[in-house]
């Protein structure tokens, strides 16, 4: 009897730890999403502000070497200098969780600068630089423990990512599946999806418009819209390769030759402003999404658009200027997409479409969030398209990643533990 009893009270006491630990991170997420969420939302409209300016003033470009100085300026003033962005995030979840308040404020700063001045950069990376921050600041305030400050810093990052793109289950499941490839923090999907789906309450309440789209044509599944699905997935992961190579590899060269902050900066300035006046166009200044939105719902872009796209980005990004990865990404999948899908007897539209998700996808290693983006995106018809394409660019993409601090759990080929840095 006193065994039972023992028994009984013990499952007692399990089930209410689950009751208990779900009220917390009930209440930490109405917390979180209230603040991350806001600060988001109010960072989404000063890119929007910032962007609306430069491309009603044009002048405005020439001052991007003077932007870049103030930049360098503003993140030695918060010592955040020798902070890597996302890559300290990324290591600081797998560590502690502990992450300077002073990288929000920063990363604010610089983004917006380099919006408004026409460096080409975008948005979204910076967003989990800013939650990663303000979830971490949160967690040393409520004095949570090693785990819990590992899981709200999740929590933050999913919900200022979702007040800046509108998607939030893509980002519930990004910041799950992006530290660690092969393996998933289920403990923090609970608090994750409540913070990621209040902060998108939070947008809507504020009105600020989710971003998706309406395919034009979605091919029939047959054996050649598979085959030619299944060739632009190699494209794709390819390009993903080439992203990340000249990314990282831009950065080390632009480092190596220019030793001084302020010189490199105000050089890759000029150099942006200077490419722009010779291209004679503004489509690769910013983030660039007039030109997304044009090869996925027009099915217009030109050939070259996704190289020269890499190339402002490297500049901007691996001279100093501040801004996200991922925008960029969508804009060389989608214009690639476009130009590509056409030569195999694919719609240039729905081409540039599987292009954003695709190469997303090989350069994040992250299919589970790519496909789940393009259902918020363009909704579940071309479903099967877009999960063939994701699970083609994970695979060939290899190591490669966007994050060098990214880790590979488990090789893409075989079920082998081989915990790897991504390259």
């Amino acid at each position: 009897m006193s065994i039972d009893k023992a028994k009984t009270k013990d499952e007692l006491k399990k089930a209410s730890n689950y009751v208990i630990t779900f009220l917390k991170w009930l209440l930490l997420s109405i917390v979180i999403a209230a603040v991350c969420g806001g600060v988001g939302c109010v960072f989404h409209l000063l890119i929007e502000k910032a962007t609306e300016l430069r491309e009603m003033y044009d002048f405005i470009i020439y001052f991007l070497p003077v932007g870049g100085v103030v930049i360098v300026a503003a993140y030695h003033l918060l010592k955040q200098e020798k902070i890597d962005g996302t890559n300290y995030v990324i290591r600081s979840i797998r560590k502690d969780g502990s992450i300077p308040f002073t990288m929000a404020p920063g990363i604010m700063i610089g983004t917006v600068l380099t919006h408004f001045f026409g460096g080409s950069a975008g948005r979204e990376g910076a967003a989990l630089q800013l939650g990663g921050s303000l979830g971490s600041s949160l967690g040393k305030l409520f004095r949570l423990d090693e785990k819990d400050m590992q899981t709200v810093v999740l929590c933050g990052m999913s919900a200022v990512f979702t007040a800046l793109f509108g998607t939030p289950l893509t980002a519930v499941i990004f910041v799950l599946e992006v530290v660690s490839v092969g393996t998933i923090y289920y403990s923090a999907i609970v608090p994750c999806v409540f913070s990621s789906v209040l902060a998108y309450f939070l947008t809507l309440l504020l009105g600020i418009e989710p971003i998706g789209y309406t395919l034009k044509l979605v091919p029939e599944i047959d054996a050649v819209s598979l085959l030619q699905t299944m060739g632009l997935g190699i494209v794709f992961a390819l390009a993903s390769i080439l992203l990340c190579i000249c990314f990282s590899k831009g950065h080390e060269l632009l480092h190596k030759l220019i030793k001084n902050e302020y010189i490199r900066i105000m050089a890759g300035g000029a150099a942006v402003v200077l490419l722009t006046l010779l291209l004679g166009t503004h489509d690769y200044n910013g983030a660039g999404m007039g030109v997304v939105d044009n090869a996925i719902l027009n099915g217009t872009a030109r050939p070259e658009a996704f190289i020269l796209k890499i190339l402002f980005t490297v500049i901007t990004l691996g001279c100093g200027f501040k801004g996200g990865e991922i925008v960029p990404t969508f804009f060389v999948g989608a214009t690639l997409g476009c130009t590509v899908a056409p030569l195999i007897g694919m719609d240039p539209g729905f081409g540039a479409a599987m292009g954003l998700v695709g190469v997303f996808c090989g350069a994040t290693n992250a299919p589970l969030a790519s496909i789940m983006l393009s259902i918020e995106l363009f909704g579940v018809q071309g479903l099967p398209f877009f999960a063939l394409i994701c699970s083609i660019c994970f695979m060939l993409s290899g190591y490669f990643s966007l994050y060098s601090s990214q880790i590979i759990v488990y090789d893409k080929l075989k079920v082998v533990l081989i915990n790897r840095n991504s390259r």
